[in-house]
C-alpha cells in the first residue's frame, strides 16, 4: 500500500465511482474541445491581438505542439512521479494556463499558454484510461467506464463548437477563461477522488530528457521552418537552418534512443506494420482536418458573414458522426463486421474527396453547396475510421508495449495537426495562397488514403492472444485537441 493513494471506486454504481469518472471525463471533456474554442474564435483573436493568419496558427497548433512534443515522456514521468501526483499537478497548471491565456495581452503569450495546456493534456489524457483501468474491476463496471470516457472525448470537439461560439460572441477572452474554473472544480474533487500510485525507484536518468528534449525540439524547429517557408521562401537562410536543425535533432534522438538505458521508443515498436499504418493513417486525417478548419472557419466569416456561433453551428456535421457512432457502439461493431483495415480504407476516400469538392468551389464558396457537403464528407471519414484506427494500432502490440506504442500513435496525430496548420496559416498568411493552402489538405487526406490501401492489401497482422484494457480515444481520430 502506498500514502499516494486515494479509495478505490470498485464500480461505476457507487458514489466515489461516478465521482472520480465525473473527474476523469470532465478532464477529458475540457482537452477535445481545446481545439475548437480556438478555431471557431480565431477571427476575433486576430482582430483583438493584431495577428496575422501565420501568428494564428500557432495559436491553433501550439496546443498541439505542446501535447506532441511531451507524449513520448509523459508515461515515464508518470511510472517515476506516480500517477496521482502527475495527473493533479497537471490539472492545477492547466487551469492556470487557462486563466493567463485568457489576460494575455500578446499573441506570444497567448501561444506559450497553449502550448503549456497541450503538455498538460498529454499528462493527463492517457493516465486518465490507465486510472480507469485500476480503479474499476474488469467487466461492465469498467467496460461502463471506458465508454462514459470515449463519449466525453468523442463529443467534446462538437461541444466546443457551440460553446466557443457563444462565448466568442461576448469576447474571445471567455473562450479560453472558462476551462479555468472547471478544471480547479476537477482539481479539488480530484484531491479527494483520483487514486494513484506512488513514485518509482527510477532516477532523472531514467526519464531520458535528452530523448524528449530533440525529440519536441526537432518537432518545434520543422513548425517553425513551415511558417517561414511560404513567406521568406524555401531558400532564405533561417528556413534553411530551420529545416537543417530539425533534420540534426531528429538524428541525434535517434542515436539516444539506441544507447539510452531506457529509450522512449523500445528499439523495433516502430516496425509493427500495423501500428506504422495506423499512426500516418491517423495523423493525415487529423492535420487535414485542423488544416481544413482554418481555411474554412475564416471563409464562413469573413467571405459569408457568420457570427462566431453561427460558425461554430455551421462546422457540426463534420463532428456530429463521430460523437454519435461512438455514443451507439456503431464504431465498435463495424470494426468487428469488417475489420479494421477495411473499414479505414472504407472510410479513407470521403475526407480527401471533401476537400477536393470544396476546393473546386472557388474563392466564393456557398456553404449550402461547397462547405455543407465537404463538411459531411469529412464527418462520415471519421465516423468510419476512428475505432478502427485505434484497434489497428493495437493489434500484435505485446501488453507490455501498448503505453509506448499509444504514445506513438497520439504523438503522430498531435505532430500532424501542429505541422499541418502552421503550414496552411502560413499559406494563407503570404497572400493569394487560399488555393495552395486547400491543396495542401487535400494532398495530406490524399496520402492517408494511399496508406489505408496499402494496409488493406498487406497482409493481416496476428492477434494478441492476451486479453487488455480497452483502448480510449484522445485527439486526432480521437477527435483533434490542438
Amino acid at each position: 500500500m502506498t500514502t499516494d493513494r486515494a479509495a478505490a471506486p470498485g464500480s461505476t454504481a457507487t458514489v466515489v465511482g461516478r465521482g472520480l469518472l465525473f473527474v476523469l471525463s470532465g478532464n477529458m471533456l475540457l482537452d477535445a474541445l481545446e481545439v475548437s474554442v480556438a478555431v471557431v474564435a480565431l477571427p476575433s483573436i486576430g482582430a483583438g491581438l493584431g495577428l496575422s493568419p501565420t501568428a494564428l496558427g500557432w495559436v491553433v497548433g501550439g496546443f498541439a505542439l505542446g501535447f506532441g512534443g511531451l507524449l513520448l515522456l509523459s508515461g515515464r514521468l508518470v511510472a517515476e512521479l506516480g500517477r496521482r501526483r502527475v495527473y493533479l499537478a497537471a490539472l492545477l497548471l492547466f487551469a492556470v494556463a487557462s486563466l493567463l491565456g485568457s489576460l494575455a495581452p500578446s499573441g506570444p503569450l497567448l501561444i506559450a499558454s497553449r502550448i503549456v495546456k497541450g503538455a498538460c493534456a498529454a499528462l493527463t489524457a492517457p493516465t486518465g484510461l490507465a486510472i480507469i483501468a485500476d480503479a474499476f474491476p474488469a467487466g461492465p463496471a469498467r467496460d461502463r467506464a471506458v465508454s462514459v470516457y470515449s463519449l466525453f472525448g468523442a463529443g467534446g470537439f462538437s461541444a466546443g463548437l457551440l460553446l466557443s461560439g457563444l462565448l466568442a460572441e461576448a469576447g474571445w477572452r471567455l473562450t479560453f477563461l472558462f476551462p479555468a474554473p472547471v478544471a480547479l472544480v476537477l482539481f479539488l474533487a480530484g484531491l479527494r477522488l483520483v487514486p494513484g500510485t506512488g513514485p518509482g525507484a527510477g532516477t532523472a536518468r531514467a526519464y531520458d530528457l535528452p530523448g524528449a528534449v530533440t525529440s519536441a525540439g526537432a518537432l518545434l524547429a520543422l513548425a517553425w521552418a513551415l511558417t517561414r517557408g511560404p513567406g521568406a521562401g524555401w531558400t532564405d537562410p533561417v528556413t534553411l537552418s530551420l529545416l537543417l536543425l530539425a533534420g540534426a535533432l531528429g538524428a541525434v534522438f535517434a542515436r539516444v534512443e539506441r544507447s539510452a538505458p531506457r529509450p522512449l521508443l523500445r528499439p523495433g515498436l516502430l516496425a509493427n506494420r500495423p501500428l506504422r499504418w495506423s499512426a500516418l493513417g491517423a495523423a493525415a486525417l487529423n492535420g487535414s482536418y485542423l488544416g481544413f478548419l482554418f481555411v474554412v472557419t475564416f471563409d464562413l466569416q469573413q467571405d459569408g458573414g457568420l457570427s462566431p456561433l453561427g460558425t461554430g453551428a455551421a462546422l457540426l456535421p463534420a463532428s456530429l458522426p463521430l460523437a454519435v457512432a461512438v455514443a451507439s457502439g456503431l464504431s465498435r461493431r463495424l470494426v468487428g463486421r469488417f475489420g479494421p483495415a477495411r473499414l479505414i480504407a472504407l472510410g479513407a476516400w470521403a475526407p480527401p474527396a471533401g476537400y477536393l469538392w470544396y476546393l473546386a468551389a472557388g474563392p466564393h464558396p456557398s456553404y449550402p453547396s461547397a462547405a455543407l457537403p465537404a463538411l459531411l464528407l469529412v464527418g462520415l471519414g471519421f465516423a468510419l475510421q476512428f475505432a478502427a484506427l485505434n484497434t489497428q494500432a493495437m493489434a500484435g502490440v505485446r501488453d507490455t508495449d501498448r503505453g509506448p506504442a499509444g504514445a506513438v500513435y497520439q504523438t503522430s496525430v498531435q505532430a500532424a495537426g501542429a505541422l499541418t496548420v502552421v503550414a496552411v496559416a502560413a499559406l494563407l498568411g503570404a497572400g493569394g495562397g487560399r488555393r495552395t493552402a486547400l491543396a495542401l489538405v487535400a494532398s495530406v487526406a490524399a496520402g492517408g488514403l494511399a496508406v489505408a490501401l496499402t494496409a488493406a492489401t498487406g497482409r493481416r497482422p496476428k492477434t494478441p492472444t492476451t486479453p487488455t484494457a480497452p483502448k480510449t480515444p484522445t485527439a486526432g481520430p480521437d477527435r483533434p485537441r490542438g
